[in-house]
């Protein structure tokens, strides 16, 4: 049986492997760069920019995970209630429960035989489980930990996104910074972009153009403004 931090472990490499955490990650370079982007516009300072970076890094993080947070809680608990729901079905009508399992098989092209005795297997090795796949498609219900693991995976992938203008306005002086964390910008987000769209098997060139596209107009929308009213 695997221990918990092998199972931690695997959690985190499968999370790593999805389409999501590399658009997370895309959230967070742009977040933070266009924000640096309309700081620059405004003429700050190296120190200014640089406790604008981590402040966005650090609130974005939060932010987006508790959002992820609470997205992920509020799925759970949607299905607790219809795993609720599907269990008083059962306490209360059994036999039309089974009868209406049957249908749905029936539906999926099985004679009516067979698909009584499937209805029958499943009944029998797990009544609810077999009800809620096959009226609501619900394979598994949310883990209680779930929804906390959903939001820090979150939180960690925009902050590793937003490390990247972080790390440079730390290290590139302001006079080369704008420049250098647009650079940054496009290789970051072209290299999150391709790797997504390899994960999740899209068209790479489109979703290249979308993360480019949506973060060059905010840094360039920012530093306009910064520019502007600053």
């Amino acid at each position: 049986m695997p221990s918990a931090a092998t199972s931690l472990w695997a959690r985190m490499i499968r999370r790593v492997r999805e389409s999501s955490w590399a658009i997370d990650a895309n959230d967070g370079i742009i977040a933070t760069a266009g924000l640096l982007q309309g700081f620059a516009g405004a003429g700050a300072g190296d120190q200014l920019l640089l406790y604008a970076s981590v402040a966005s890094m650090l609130a974005g993080g939060l932010s987006a995970g508790g959002a992820k947070w609470a997205e992920v809680a509020a799925e759970r608990e949607a299905q607790l209630k219809i795993a609720d729901e599907e269990r008083a079905e059962l306490e209360q009508d059994p036999v039309g429960e089974l009868a209406e399992l049957a249908e749905y098989w029936q539906g999926r092209g099985l004679a009516p035989a067979l698909a009584r005795e499937v209805a029958e297997q499943l009944t029998a090795r797990d009544a609810l489980a077999a009800q809620l796949d096959a009226e609501h498609g619900l394979e598994e219900i949310l883990a209680p930990a779930a929804p906390w693991w959903s939001g820090f995976e979150t939180a960690v992938a925009f902050m590793i996104g937003a490390a990247v203008p972080v790390l440079i306005t730390y290290f590139a002086p302001v006079a080369i910074e704008t420049w250098a964390i647009l650079v940054a910008v496009v290789v970051s987000l072209a290299l999150t972009s391709l790797v997504a769209a390899g994960l999740g098997r899209l068209s790479a060139l489109r979703m290249l153009v979308r993360s480019l596209v949506v973060g060059l107009g905010t840094m360039g929308v920012s530093y306009l403004a910064g520019s502007l009213f600053f």
